[in-house]
C-alpha cells in the first residue's frame, strides 16, 4: 500500500453548489459546480469547453458557502473571489476540474466548522442542487 503525505494546511468541506466565474466579470460568466472549499482556495467542476483552460490564468469567481451556526442550522454566505488557476484535470471529455487559489482568504474556515464529517455531510444533504 502506497501512503500519501497530507500537504493541505486546512480541512476542505466538500460539497455541491454553483460557482460562476470568469476571467473578466464583465464579460460572459460561465458555471460551474463547486467541488470543495477552503479559505484559500476552492476546486469546481465546468464544461470542457468553457474559458478554464490554463494554470496561471486569473479569475474570477462568484459562490456560496454554507456558514454553520451553533444550533445545527446554516445560513449561505455569498463571496466574490478573485484568484489563480493552480491546476485544470480532465475528468472526461466534457468535464474539467478546475483548482484555484483566492487572492484574499474567506472570514473563516468551512472546512473546520463543523462538529462532525457526518453532521456536516447530513446537513448539506439538504443545500446539495
Amino acid at each position: 500500500m502506497e501512503s500519501t503525505t497530507e500537504r493541505r494546511k486546512e480541512k476542505r468541506l466538500r460539497y455541491h453548489w454553483p460557482i460562476w466565474f470568469a476571467e473578466d466579470f464583465n464579460g460572459l460568466l460561465s458555471q460551474g459546480q463547486m467541488v470543495d472549499v477552503s479559505s484559500n482556495g476552492a476546486a469546481f467542476t465546468c464544461s470542457a469547453n468553457n474559458n478554464c483552460s490554463y494554470p496561471g490564468q486569473s479569475i474570477t469567481t462568484r459562490f456560496s458557502v454554507p456558514k454553520f451556526d451553533g444550533d445545527n442550522s446554516f445560513n449561505m454566505a455569498s463571496f466574490t473571489r478573485h484568484g489563480h488557476i493552480c491546476r485544470v484535470d480532465d475528468i472526461n471529455a466534457y468535464t474539467k476540474r478546475v483548482a484555484i487559489q483566492f487572492s484574499e482568504a474567506l472570514p473563516f474556515k468551512p472546512g473546520q466548522q463543523a462538529e462532525s464529517k457526518t453532521k456536516c455531510s447530513e446537513m448539506l444533504k439538504a443545500v446539495t442542487i
